[in-house]
């Protein structure tokens, strides 16, 4: 079964040198309404982009994106 976006970023979560998608990892652990289950690109994109508190470029979002594809 694959596993979600969500249970995926928690691994990228409290490094020491924080890099763009470790904010992101924990942009999405700290906000409680994230689709925590989807697996879905365009739920979780549409969410991000609607999202008033993501302040970092979509860009990341995409590059963690295929990370997450290419790791299933």
């Amino acid at each position: 079964m694959r596993k979600s976006f969500y249970h995926y970023m928690m691994k990228h979560r409290n490094y020491k040198i924080p890099t763009d998608i470790g904010i992101l990892a924990d942009h999405l652990f700290n906000d409680h309404s994230f689709p925590k289950q989807s697996s879905s690109y365009d739920e979780i994109s549409s969410y991000l982009e609607l999202d008033g508190t993501f302040l970092q470029s979509m860009s990341v979002f995409d590059e963690a994106w295929n990370l997450y594809e290419e790791d299933q």
